[in-house]
């Protein structure tokens, strides 16, 4: 805190001092001064004697306490860039949970209610989850080598899907029944 003070202390004064220098030489208050006159000298020697009041080890508290602060900042950061991490596919568009204020009938399941529930669900790219299996078979796809109809449809990569799923769901419906949804709502996802 006491780092703090001093800051604010010195701020303080430069403010006053410059506020003071630049009334003073905006408004011509007697004869004027010829042009060599330095201005800045006593706004200088104000600041500098304001840096000259600390003393060592309080500037070295100071200096310590910024590398401390951008040490921190700089351990907080992921060390990965965006590049690597939109590479892995780590990025917006890979799989992970989402959510959405939904009422009960939204969900379409034939209920009839206007509850509402936070619904999870899993969406995203599974592209860096590919397997050699992954690839064979979208090859085998393309190449013709598979074939059957929209009954033998497979899937040419993971998809996005939940692993877990949260608590049941209870709610009154909008004729005064209470009803449980099972596994409605997703915890966890993953590439599957």
């Amino acid at each position: 805190m006491r780092l703090w003070k001093w800051s604010a202390a010195a701020l303080a004064l430069c403010g006053t001092v410059l506020l003071d220098v630049l009334t003073r030489s905006a408004v011509p208050t007697g004869p004027r001064l010829p042009r060599s006159w330095p201005l800045c000298r006593p706004l200088v020697s104000a600041v500098s004697s304001v840096f000259q009041s600390f003393t060592e080890g309080e500037l070295q508290h100071v200096i310590a306490a910024l590398v401390d602060r951008k040490a921190a900042r700089d351990a907080q950061r992921d060390p990965q860039g965006r590049r690597t991490r939109r590479a892995r596919g780590e990025g917006r568009g890979s799989c992970s949970l989402r959510e959405a204020v939904v009422s009960v009938t939204e969900l379409g399941l034939g209920y009839d209610s206007d509850e509402t529930l936070l619904f999870r669900y899993c969406s995203g790219r599974c592209a860096a989850r590919r397997r050699n299996y992954d690839v064979s078979l979208e090859h085998m796809k393309r190449a013709g080598l598979l074939k059957g109809g929209r009954r033998n449809k497979v899937r040419r990569g993971p998809c996005c899907r939940p692993i877990a799923y949260d608590d049941d769901v209870s709610f009154l419906d909008n004729n005064h029944r209470y009803y449980t949804i099972h596994e409605v709502s997703a915890r966890a996802c993953a590439c599957v």
